[in-house]
């Protein structure tokens, strides 16, 4: 018996526009479960959600206005970035000490994602935060 999950279609992308509001992160994990869910990736559904948590998290905490979070799969691969109006360029992940109260944001999406970075839209544009993941590459997600 063949138990390998079906291919999802080759290619298609969505977009969830929020406010800057506190329940935006908690909305946008159950809208990443779902389309992955229903596009027949589940093994990627736990590491999605959590990076995108995180990016969002990232956003509604230093960005002033709205974000947007897109999605796109092609090539057995998933790109999922956060785009929000703050100017400020993440930076790769320090190791926060034990009585850090952040900073880990960042380092699980290092550790979690195949890809990660950042870009800045231009003066005035907000920047765009993104992670990759290869659907035949995953590592374990560990919390």
């Amino acid at each position: 018996m063949d138990e390998r999950l079906p291919e999802p279609p080759a290619e298609w992308e969505y977009t969830l526009h929020v406010p800057h509001d506190p329940l935006a992160p908690g909305i946008a994990r159950a809208a990443v479960g779902l389309v992955l869910d229903r596009h027949g990736l589940p093994e990627l559904v736990d590491t999605a959600v959590l990076l995108t948590s995180e990016l969002l998290s990232n956003s509604c905490r230093y960005a002033p206005g709205p974000a947007s979070v897109c999605l796109k799969w092609a090539d057995k691969r998933l790109r999922g970035s956060v785009w929000d109006t703050g100017p400020v360029l993440p930076r790769p992940a320090d190791c926060p000490g034990p009585e850090s109260d952040g900073g880990r944001g960042l380092a699980l999406v290092e550790l979690c994602a195949d890809a990660w970075g950042s870009f800045g839209m231009g003066p005035a544009q907000g920047k765009v935060v993104w992670f990759e993941l290869l659907r035949d590459s995953l590592r374990p997600v560990t919390a």
